[in-house]
């Protein structure tokens, strides 16, 4: 909810509204698009308030909602599966045609309640101003259900499950590291899954930080992509397939953390691309580590675009993908040793850099 100051003898109400916060990439025979998108919507019809908060849940800080927060908190009425199909029909008109696949990546889904009184109009009790016309005499808010809030913040244990230790992880981080047994808990639901992880190798150099991926290995129909051997053709890369590389298997590569759309495709292209064939060491990463801040679930729905990304030529793209389906095999998460520069943090051997302010920005994401 946002903070207000409204007089102390009003009653307040709180209209609820949904808030949809991502990524947003959109396939055409072009190429892959992408755009940050940070949008809110009515969660109870009304033509008396504002269809969305605009800039304000960018702008304003939030609190969280206890039960002993005084006020009327109005029930949403608009699903959000109503409210995120009419977020796919605005951005789907801006969009480059035809469309031949689009995905919402990293989604953050927020109910924001917004405090108003009532006396002839309704008045935003943040800047005490009027937000509507003068109400109708039959304008009655008891016709919209709600009430108090009889909900409150659920807490999960971060105790390791298996030895019982204090885990770790910084306060964004869906997952949990536990250096006495060096183990990785996922949080699912109300409990700790284990989750398989490891290092990618250091050549001895200064580690500035390690930068988390996911290794998501799938089963792919439409195309053939099963091998290091089947992604040269897919890719068209210039190279000249190798004795055992058929039997080396195919991985996508995701990054783990929220970043800039364009970042984010060109990480999980460049890793993807490179496949990464050395074993991973099971170990715990050093101090300085990102923490990981895009769930399993979005970096699966993910792969197509990863995929659409390096598919060559591109002319192809508009007869195979309706045929392309992509179903996650297994998943592991790999920490990658970065070494540090001036601006950027660098891994020489992979060919790739990420900008300092890049990271630090996308904790804003």
């Amino acid at each position: 909810m946002f903070p207000h100051q409204a007089p102390k003898d009003k009653q307040l109400v709180f209209f609820p509204y949904w808030r949809i916060k991502g990524m947003l990439f959109a396939c055409n025979p072009q190429g892959v698009n992408q755009k940050i998108i940070d949008v809110s919507h009515q969660a109870v019809a009304s033509n008396y308030i504002p269809h969305s908060l605009g800039l304000r849940s960018q702008a304003l800080k939030l609190q969280f909602v206890t039960p002993e927060t005084e006020g009327r908190f109005l029930k949403p009425t608009r699903s959000l599966e109503h409210v995120i199909q009419t977020f796919e029909q605005r951005f789907s008109k801006t969009l480059t045609k035809p469309l031949l696949h689009q995905s919402h990546i990293g989604e953050t889904i927020s109910l924001i309640y917004s405090p108003a009184y009532i006396k002839d109009k309704i008045y935003d009790a943040i800047l005490n101003q009027p937000v509507s016309s003068t109400l109708p005499d039959d304008f009655d808010i008891d016709q919209f259900q709600g009430g108090p809030p009889h909900w409150q913040i659920q807490f999960i244990s971060t105790l390791c499950p298996k030895c019982g230790w204090d885990s770790e992880g910084g306060r964004d981080s869906l997952v949990l590291l536990c250096k006495n047994c060096t183990t990785a808990w996922y949080s699912a639901g109300k409990s700790l899954k284990q989750l398989k992880f490891g290092l990618y190798p250091s050549s001895g150099e200064i580690i500035g930080l390690y930068l988390p991926f996911w290794r998501i290995r799938a089963n792919i129909t439409g195309i053939q992509l099963e091998s290091y051997a089947d992604l040269i053709k897919v890719a068209n890369l210039p190279r000249v397939a190798q004795n055992g590389w058929q039997a080396l298997g195919f991985r996508f590569w995701v990054p783990a953390f929220k970043v800039r759309p364009r970042v984010f495709l060109r990480l999980s292209t460049n890793m993807t691309l490179s496949q990464p064939s050395e074993n991973l060491t099971v170990e715990l990463p050093g101090i300085r580590h990102q923490p990981i801040t895009l769930p399993i679930s979005e970096a699966v729905e993910s792969l197509k675009m990863n995929l659409f990304s390096f598919i060559k030529p591109q002319s192809r793209l508009m007869d195979i993908v309706p045929q392309i389906g992509i179903e996650a095999k297994s998943v592991g998460l790999a920490y990658v040793p970065l070494q540090e520069g001036h601006h950027e943090f660098i891994h020489p051997k992979l060919q790739f850099a990420i900008n300092k302010n890049t990271l630090r920005l996308s904790k804003n994401l």
